[in-house]
């Protein structure tokens, strides 16, 4: 840790919070932390084989929260770090094992870099990969994993974070802020004395479940004491009296949770925060554990202690800033075999969701909700991520102030549709209760349910390559290996249906290797790597004696991402119009054009560029293929079984792999170059969207977002296009019509090309530019230049009179009868 002096004009409603958001991005270096690594290990050790592997990693967690180095930072009101100070990542083993080349990589790469020392090298070589190389989830997966699965993830069809990830991008519920630990232990002791041994042949497995339970809430409880008694030791040699007075609080707090239910909202707070200590303890689930619909949860401590006078507005606002802090002082640990395309962010996709229904259906916008966007506003930190939940009975006042930050240029908050939220989670069998109450977005923007479901969110599937392949006979252009089907030359295609029948054929072997990998991968997590204190946090698994990731939720959901939909609508337009209807070109002209990358081809290239019909323009001739194309990937993917008891459903989210598909792909036959990015979520292709964000908008919604488990539309304006009162009705109005159109999401870049090209060409002038990247904001400096390219490159939108107009004009769903 650097010293630091207290710069001015920093960001926070305190002097404390301006310390603090100064010393969390300036305090600190990444580091990787070696001590979760070597307490798994020498848990293992000493439980692996005399214990059941329920028990066993209830026993590991247990140790963990027993012996890990903890961290106070006496200038912060809330506590809890998972390294052994902030900025520090720690590894996870039993999932995926670094190699000495990751931590060299790491260690030398210039961006999102973690530091790692000689002592933490000689440990991993001695102790760590020698007991996990061959025990991790990774080597034991991938072993069992068939040949052809292999084939097609390396030829760049899918990707599969599952390999070195927990399951789920998951999200706490009220009850975290309703019950403390003890209870929960006080439940699992119940169900361990209801165990029929006689007439229930799955009691022991039960008795498994429920202890590993059991051991993981303790292990929580100890981590709270164990904090009480630091803070109390370093109150006793603190001299400064203000700080040996916050320590004893700190000390006072802990003695109340996690071990029993909040009664403050500071305790409150503290709470979810051991809570999302723990979780992303227990297993890496992408790192991501939400908050959820914080609003709400921490509304009725709010009320209370603001009508007894024991907590103001502005002390309030200084706890929540500490808590964004605090998420900021968390980088996502590094994956193995790093490179910056897989891991090129720090962000843990946390996820907070403000403003969103009640579960009587009512708006849920309170005081609360301005604080928190307040504080969003004023931090401008790129954790944790937020979204603003919209329905039509969100005041217009709340909406417009959201816009006001928004319009900013930062990425912050996204606009999530509240009522197709509810819509897509009653297709997935929630109840209208639950879906109201619990339905969020988590993660990037995926549909969720907070505290009731165990999210399992697999490898993205890119959709354009499936075309490639069938243009190339099946073989990847890549490595010109056989990966995919053989479904004949494509110069004896007669008819497009002909072509589009191959491509469903190809569609569909591709989805059913995925698929079997996934439900491998399913059921290796459910034997190998149980999650006892996230079971514990989610019904219905402690009542059912059954693990999060055995099935025991109440609700199983398993989404699968699909990037590139936009290149695959377009290409199969051009194909459509030029070859089969119009016959300007044959096949073959146009497939030679495109394996050359278009050099020498202009002519070519201009026709498939600027004489096609392309998604994003309100153009039926487009968009009547992206409807066809949909139900095909819906026929393909969603409703099918899994072996945790889920069906599958089909979700539009790229995160970051836009960029590493694009490289994995030659040209496109839509003109988009070999080796540049897919297009991110449902966004049109870069260039493609000519005529303003309402025929964008008009274009997304003819597909059909409500069977999905969410899309992600990004759109870029430029500062000038947004100013002023007109600029924000326009946005608001873009938000409101899309959403009465039944769009899922929408999220926004504010910045102008100009901007962007400066900040990558003198990125010392730009080092706090932050931008919208993916279901993610970003520091531009930290993108890799593909990424950075891509951003430069996505349509600077501008409004018309048309477009207000049109877009005022736009049709009310069906949802709004509800």
């Amino acid at each position: 840790m650097m010293t630091l002096t207290l710069e001015p004009n920093l960001r926070g409603s305190t002097d404390r919070i301006r310390f603090l958001r100064q010393e969390s991005e300036k305090g600190y270096t990444p580091t990787i932390s070696m001590e979760r690594a070597q307490l798994v290990t020498e848990a293992y050790q000493k439980y692996e084989g005399v214990c059941q592997k329920n028990t066993l990693r209830g026993k590991t967690f247990n140790y963990l929260m027993t012996n890990r180095t903890l961290f106070i930072n006496k200038r912060s009101l809330i506590v809890g770090e998972k390294g052994h100070q902030p900025w520090a990542a720690p590894t996870f083993p039993e999932l995926a094992c670094h190699s000495l080349k990751d931590f060299y990589t790491m260690n030398a790469r210039d961006k999102v870099f973690f530091k790692v020392s000689k002592d933490d090298c000689r440990i991993q070589e001695e102790k760590i990969i020698p007991y996990w190389s061959q025990r991790s989830m990774l080597s034991q997966i991938t072993s069992v994993l068939p040949e052809k699965w292999h084939d097609l993830y390396e030829a760049g069809l899918y990707t599969e974070p599952l390999l070195q990830f927990g399951l789920g991008q998951t999200v706490g519920d009220e009850k975290i802020y309703q019950r403390g630990y003890k209870d929960c232990i006080h439940d699992i002791d119940l169900q361990l004395s209801k165990l029929n041994y006689t007439d229930d042949l799955e009691a022991l497995t039960k008795r498994d479940a429920l202890a590993g339970m059991k051991l993981a809430c303790e292990g929580m409880v100890t981590m709270g004491e164990r904090y009480a008694e630091l803070a109390r030791e370093l109150a006793e040699e603190e001299e400064e009296l203000t700080a040996k007075e916050e320590l004893l609080q700190i000390a006072e707090v802990c003695d109340v949770v996690p071990a029993y239910r909040p009664k403050t909202f500071r305790q409150a707070i503290q709470m979810y925060w051991f809570t999302h200590i723990g979780v992303t303890l227990e297993t890496n689930n992408w790192d991501s554990f939400s908050p959820g619909k914080l609003d709400h949860y921490l509304e009725p401590f709010y009320n209370k202690e603001l009508a007894e006078g024991t907590l103001t507005r502005e002390e309030a606002k200084e706890l929540i800033e500490n808590l964004w802090i605090q998420f900021n002082n968390q980088p996502a640990p590094p994956t193995i075999n790093i490179s910056l395309v897989g891991t090129g962010t720090y962000t843990n996709f946390s996820n907070i969701n403000t403003g969103s229904l009640r579960a009587n259906g009512s708006s849920g916008v309170s005081d609360l909700s301005y604080l928190i966007l307040e504080v969003t506003d004023d931090l401008k930190l790129l954790q944790p991520s937020s979204n603003i939940q919209v329905s039509r009975k969100t005041p217009e006042h709340f909406l417009r102030e959201s816009v006001k930050v928004a319009r900013k240029g930062w990425g912050q908050p996204a606009f999530l549709n509240s009522d197709a939220l509810v819509q897509e989670l009653l297709g997935m069998g929630v109840s209208l209760d639950d879906a109201r109450a619990n339905g969020v977005a988590t993660g990037c923007v995926e549909t969720g349910l907070a505290g009731k479901e165990a999210y399992m969110l697999t490898g993205h599937l890119n959709l354009p390559k499936v075309l490639e392949l069938v243009l190339n006979n099946g073989i990847d252009s890549k490595t010109n290996r056989q990966v995919g089907l053989d479904l004949g030359s494509p110069q004896t295609f007669r008819s497009y249906q002909q072509l589009y029948d191959a491509f469903c054929k190809q569609l569909q072997y591709v989805a059913n290797v995925k698929l079997s990998g996934t439900n491998i991968i399913e059921r290796m997590h459910m034997t190998q790597l149980p999650v006892p204190l996230m079971s514990a946090l989610t019904d219905d698994c402690i009542a059912r004696a059954k693990d999060y990731n055995n099935g025991g939720a109440r609700y199983n959901s398993t989404s699968i991402p699909c990037v590139g939909i936009s290149t695959l609508v377009d290409s199969l337009a051009v194909i459509k119009k030029h070859v089969f209807e119009e016959k300007r070109l044959t096949l073959d002209e146009l497939l030679i054009a495109s394996h050359d990358n278009f050099d020498g081809y202009d002519d070519i290239l201009k026709i498939v560029r600027h004489h096609t019909p392309k998604y994003g323009n309100d153009d039926d001739y487009a968009d009547d293929i992206l409807y066809q194309v949909n139900d095909s990937i819906q026929e393909a993917l969603a409703n099918r079984q899994t072996v945790k008891g889920a069906t599958t459903n089909v979700s539009y989210i790229p995160m970051a792999n836009h960029i590493q598909f694009g490289q994995s792909m030659e040209a496109s036959v839509n003109g988009r170059l070999a080796n540049t990015p897919l297009p991110d979520g449902i966004s049109p292709e870069k260039g493609a969207d000519r005529l303003g964000p309402t025929a964008v908008i008009k274009s997304a919604a003819k597909l059909d977002h409500l069977k999905t488990g969410g899309t992600l539309l990004n759109q870029k304006f430029s500062p000038a296009v947004v100013a002023g009162e007109a600029g924000l009705s326009h946005m608001v109005t873009l938000i409101r019509s899309y959403f009465a159109m039944d769009g899922h999401h929408i999220q926004f870049n504010v910045l102008d090309k100009e901007t962007l090209i400066k900040a990558q060409q003198r990125p010392e002038e730009y080092e706090n530019l932050i931008i919208r990247v993916a279901g993610y904001s970003d520091y531009f400096n930290n993108l890799e230049k593909a990424l950075q390219d891509e951003i430069i490159n996505r349509t600077e939108q501008g409004f018309r009179p048309a477009d207000v107009e049109t877009s005022q004009n736009a049709p009310l769903p069906s949802i709004w009868s509800l």
